[in-house]
């Protein structure tokens, strides 16, 4: 029995005509995150790429700048401390229990103010007991005095008498030898009275030798003593006893010294300027100028002491802190052209160049350099001056490279 058209029909399969596209079944089963995710990374390698082209690399930089005049260069870099002139640990001038302290640390004081006083007590008993001789020497004097002018009313008596023949020579020699004793007397106890009033005087200075006053206007950096100790203007007492009151720093007088080693001393002038920045404000440049230099070295240490000077004072300024002071050369010492720090000139393949930035962008400039003078390096020809040398930047800088530069 052959089979019918119908279930021929149903067996024979259908075929899709040559350029017809697949029906919307067929294409809804095709996977489509390839297709996403290729377009994502796509998206964001153009993003980067961007990023990288605005980017701008952290630079360092300073200014080239033209020599030739007093003070543009660095000839000497030296390290020191911040040292003052006046300087004193306030001590007494005699050794006694302290009663009351005055001061505090970092409280400013004027010459002659009240800083300590001492115990009294005993300096108070001798100095009325000194006043009381002086009272009854003063007396005894009196008394002499009124009897000296007894004495000369009866030296004239007798000697009238005598006159008359009515009184002996006797008489009258007995009156003489009372008036000259009664005014040797008086010198004595005119001597006697002056030396009781500088006994009153020596107590006095004793007791105002209890009151510890400043020597001069400075600063409380130190209190040493409290009440009830003891206090002393030398060392005693196992150790038990002070020496001083207070350290007082006038700081009006504040310096640096500084040790410089005697095989470049001869780059420090007398007057000449320098620079300095403390270790606590490394970015603060100050000025001063070189007070001394010591004429004599340290044999240990093979260094010469020089002292600088402050320009201008400020409250920043601490003793004992620590500086570096840059010495700076004169005109002579300096033959004209740019002067850049050391640390910017580069070398490749034998050839020395600077980065500096230009328009935001990182150029290589050749340069010849001249001599090196402390951290300072002097170029003759490459540069004018003024342009903005790089001294820090990325480890690998390129000509072209975008730049921003550093805040200070």
């Amino acid at each position: 029995m052959s089979p019918d058209k119908t279930t021929l029909d149903a067996l024979r399969i259908q075929r899709e005509p040559s350029g017809k596209k697949p029906s919307d079944s067929t294409r809804a089963s095709w996977p489509k995150w390839p297709v996403w995710t290729a377009l994502i990374l796509v998206v964001l390698s153009l993003m980067g790429w961007l990023w990288k082209q605005n980017r701008k690399a952290p630079v360092k930089t300073v200014a080239a700048r033209q020599t030739g005049s007093e003070g543009d260069y660095t000839v000497l870099n030296a390290s020191g401390y911040v040292t003052a002139r006046k300087l004193a640990t306030v001590s007494s001038k005699v050794t006694g229990k302290v009663i009351d302290v005055l001061i505090e640390e970092g409280m400013t004081v004027k010459a002659g103010q009240i800083l300590a006083h001492l115990d009294d007590s005993n300096v108070v008993v001798s100095l009325r007991l000194a006043q009381a001789q002086a009272r009854s020497s003063r007396a005894a004097l009196e008394e002499t005095r009124v009897r000296l002018t007894e004495a000369q009313a009866e030296l004239t008596r007798v000697r009238n008498l005598n006159q008359n023949n009515v009184a002996s020579a006797s008489d009258l020699d007995h009156a003489q030898a009372s008036v000259n004793a009664y005014k040797a007397r008086l010198v004595q106890q005119e001597a006697d009275a002056e030396t009781a009033d500088r006994q009153v005087d020596l107590w006095n200075q004793q007791m105002d030798d209890t009151i510890i006053r400043a020597p001069f206007t400075g600063v409380v950096v130190a209190k040493n003593a409290q009440p009830g100790e003891m206090i002393s203007p030398i060392s005693a007492g196992g150790g038990f006893t002070r020496t001083g009151i207070c350290t007082l720093v006038d700081m009006e007088s504040l310096e640096i010294e500084v040790d410089v080693n005697e095989a470049y001393i001869q780059r420090v002038a007398a007057d000449g300027r320098i620079v300095a920045s403390l270790d606590a404000y490394p970015e603060w440049s100050i000025p001063g100028r070189v007070i001394a230099i010591i004429p004599t070295a340290d044999r240990q240490k093979a260094t010469v002491k020089v002292r600088v000077g402050f320009d201008k004072l400020d409250a920043r300024i601490l003793p004992d802190m620590g500086v570096k002071v840059a010495f700076k050369g004169a005109r002579s010492a300096i033959a004209g052209g740019i002067a850049i720090p050391k640390t910017a000139l580069k070398k490749l393949e034998g050839r020395d160049f600077v980065w500096i930035v230009n328009s935001d962008k990182l150029e290589r400039r050749p340069v010849t350099p001249g001599p090196v003078t402390g951290d300072d390096a002097l170029v003759t020809s490459g540069l004018t001056g003024g342009e903005k040398v790089v001294l820090r930047g990325p480890d690998k800088m390129v000509e072209g490279m975008r730049v921003v530069e550093e805040k200070p």
